[in-house]
């Protein structure tokens, strides 16, 4: 054999011993792997969903009231009129809010155009006015600027807007943005970006103290779950509208941006330092939604508002009508309005109650799902199934546990969706491979056997493989040989007919198997004309001997017909020669199991036992007696059968003689007046010889002889005879105890 071809051969025993089902275990965790390395949105969805019901779970306690809402709602507009409202009720907004204590003022609204009310543009497009009117409105100083001025007396952040839309045109900018110090790989390649950045009018945003992006981008299913910290906009950073809010309040003169290789890992200002994801992105623990952040904007111009609801506060402006479309869809509530979530993410920095996902926790993921799998992979070929199933539940209840606990204590993200689903996967893999590999086994076992044992059996082993011990056990067993005798000039007259005698030996070995399997025998093998079987495996049989005796007689009993058959069947000047056959029976200690090659192989026994019934079977046609058994069998089987005593035989390798019997019939054989005489007078016949009494053992047999002409005895006493005469001529040794100078070999 070639040397490739041999170490394909080996491989190939080498991955057979392995196992299928590890095979596809280990080929499915590399292919889910490599999905969540490419972690495609169905794999990214799953993954924020589980997210989503860990928040409605268990949503943040919010024990710090430090930031306000005043809200744009539908009371105001309906009171104040349509938005936007003009700049000059801003103005009395953002003074209203810094005489009552407010800290800073964030709005999320955006005010890129000039007020449409205010007095110079009044006087330019009003109809009906005088010049001196005119006048009077141009010297009136404009919305806007008085809107600016209120924002120069506060610490006002204005709010901007990225968006995606090409074509727009943008407010042309006004003043720097503000400054951001990074440490670490440059993070701009990481951050969410905005093509375009919409800014309000120059004279507002040059009276603020910050401006800030409002703009989130929500996930593929339009839940919004994290916001950008800093993001990229018409090509510059941008902090968001929270994020500078904190900077001007702590008195920061930079937001500070730490990132490596793989992505930002944190923004901050001051000593605040918030995690986040490798874009920037801040995930949010919400809080459950409610009416206690919010003040009526109608409420506050009207002084309604107690003043500890400014006082002190972080402040945003926004709006909760349905009509401004500022609705957003959160893990928590499905219509959260906007300005909430940056009032979320300031409660959430300033308590450092925000959740964390660093980088490393998609390799955790994938650790643990490999790890998982491998001890599913490693053990499940080990187990039962039970024990599998069990395995498979305490990984799914260390899996979520994990996760939780993560997400309870440590306010980390860590997936169990992926972890859990790949062991599943594996598992199913794993149990489905190993239900097929049982199917494939009891279609083996019932292929192998079904021409050897019975259905019934067969289909027991089948079901218990376990019973059938592979490699061979060691256990007591029931061995039959049959022959046929004189098969050689058989064939000879069938020498121009092989087709014939093909169809004689299945005719002949049909029922004799037959015979064998309905008695629960194994067939062992057809060796020509002969046939070997066995008792007591692959499945146990309490009544081997019995059902071997049984077997035996019924195979003489269907030869008998057969015969029958025949003779009717052949012509008249050339009659059927009829069929005889030898049995030998053993009982004792063998080996049985699978014998042969890794590519072929036989479920067979070994052992002396085998060989003595091999011998018994060829003695038979030495003392012409059809049915020859072993001491064992006939020990078993005496009352139940009719047993008797043959000869005493010196086995070759053993000390201890052979006695040798023969089986005449079932019970009611065994129980007949005939029987009975006759089975006292070859014991009297045997006991004289074995004395020497070479007359009375002669006398004994004369009389055996018409007894036993019923049984077919003629041959065995004319060995007998033989013998006798034989040793009268020459006398035995003084030693000779009656043992037969037949030796089995």
């Amino acid at each position: 054999m070639p040397h490739w071809e041999s170490a394909v051969n080996g491989l190939m025993r080498k991955l057979h011993r392995f196992g299928i089902g590890r095979i596809l275990g280990l080929l499915l965790l590399l292919n889910l792997i490599a999905l969540r390395v490419w972690d495609p949105t169905p794999v990214e969805a799953l993954r924020h969903r589980a997210f989503d019901v860990y928040q409605l779970i268990q949503p943040r306690i919010a024990p710090l009231n430090a930031v306000t809402i005043v809200d744009i709602d539908e009371s105001s507009l309906r009171s104040l009129g349509q938005w936007p409202w003009p700049r000059t009720i801003m103005a009395d907004m953002v003074t209203k809010i810094t005489e009552m204590g407010g800290v800073a003022i964030g709005f999320d609204v955006l005010f890129p155009e000039p007020d449409r009310g205010s007095p110079d543009v009044a006087a330019e497009t009003f109809r009906g006015l005088d010049s001196e009117t005119r006048e009077k409105l141009r010297r009136l100083p404009g919305n806007d600027e008085i809107f600016a001025s209120a924002i120069r007396q506060s610490k006002v952040i204005l709010g901007q807007s990225g968006y995606r839309v090409s074509g727009s045109a943008p407010v042309p900018g006004a003043g720097d943005q503000t400054r951001l110090a990074t440490i670490g790989a440059d993070p701009r390649p990481f951050l969410v970006r905005f093509p375009h950045l919409l800014r309000n009018l120059p004279v507002l945003e040059d009276a603020a103290q910050g401006r800030g992006i409002f703009s989130i981008i929500p996930e593929g299913d339009g839940t919004i779950r994290r916001i950008p910290l800093v993001a990229m906009a018409g090509g510059t950073m941008i902090p968001s509208l929270a994020l500078e809010m904190l900077r001007v309040v702590s008195g920061s003169g930079a937001i500070l941006i730490k990132s490596d290789d793989g992505g930002v890992l944190s923004v901050g200002v001051q000593e605040l330092e918030i995690p986040t994801d490798g874009k920037g992105r801040i995930w949010i623990h919400f809080a459950p939604p409610g009416t206690s952040r919010y003040v009526s904007a109608l409420d506050l111009l009207q002084g309604k508002v107690p003043r500890d609801r400014i006082d002190g506060k972080l402040v945003l402006v926004g709006t909760s009508a349905a009509g401004l479309l500022d609705l957003k869809i959160t893990p928590v509530h499905p219509a959260t309005p906007g300005v909430e979530l940056h009032a979320q993410l300031l409660e959430s920095a300033l308590t450092q109650s925000t959740l964390s996902r660093p980088n490393a926790t998609a390799f955790i993921e994938i650790g643990l799902a490999a790890l998982l799998s491998l001890c599913l992979i490693v053990l499940a070929p080990k187990v039962s199934a039970g024990t599998l199933f069990v395995l498979g539940g305490a990984i799914a209840v260390l899996t979520t546990g994990l996760s939780w606990y993560s997400f309870t204590f440590l306010d980390l993200l860590i997936d169990y969706t992926f972890p859990l689903i790949s062991s599943l996967l594996v598992y199913s893999v794993l149990v489905f491979t190993n239900y097929v590999s049982v199917s494939a086994d009891r279609h083996r076992i019932r292929s192998a056997f079904s021409q050897y044992i019975s259905p019934a059996l067969v289909e027991q082993l089948a079901q218990s493989p376990e019973k059938l011990t592979l490699g061979g056990e060691r256990r007591d067993l029931t061995v039959l040989f049959s022959d046929v005798r004189g098969f050689t000039s058989i064939s000879e007259s069938y020498r121009d007919d092989p087709q014939g005698l093909t169809a004689l030996i299945n005719r002949l070995f049909t029922p004799l198997t037959n015979d064998i399997i309905e008695r629960k025998g194994t067939i062992d093998k057809y060796m020509g004309d002969a046939i070997m079987a066995f008792w007591n495996a692959p499945l146990s049989d309490a009544d081997q001997e019995r059902n071997a005796c049984d077997a035996a007689l019924a195979m003489l009993e269907s030869l008998a017909v057969l015969n029958e058959q025949r003779q009717r069947e052949a012509p008249e000047d050339r009659p059927a020669q009829p069929l005889r056959v030898g049995i030998g029976l053993n009982t004792g200690p063998c080996v049985v199991g699978n014998f042969g090659s890794d590519l072929h192989f036989n479920y067979s026994v070994l052992g002396d036992t085998v060989n003595l019934a091999s011998r018994l079977e060829g003695l038979s046609k030495h003392y012409g007696i059809p049915i020859i058994i072993g001491s064992r069998t006939a020990e078993a089987v005496k009352g139940a059968f009719a047993v008797l005593e043959l000869d005493v035989l010196q086995v070759k390798g053993k000390v201890e003689p052979e006695r040798i019997f023969t089986v005449l019939g079932r019970s009611d054989v065994a129980a007949s007046r005939t029987f009975q005489e006759f089975a006292e007078l070859n014991g009297s016949m045997l006991a004289a010889y074995r004395r020497r009494e070479w007359a009375q053992a002669l006398e004994a047999i004369i009389m055996c002889r018409d007894l036993g002409k019923v049984f077919g005895f003629d041959e065995y006493y004319a060995v007998y005879v033989d013998r006798i005469r034989r040793l009268i001529d020459t006398p035995p040794a003084d030693h000779w105890n009656g043992v037969s100078a037949i030796e089995i070999k």
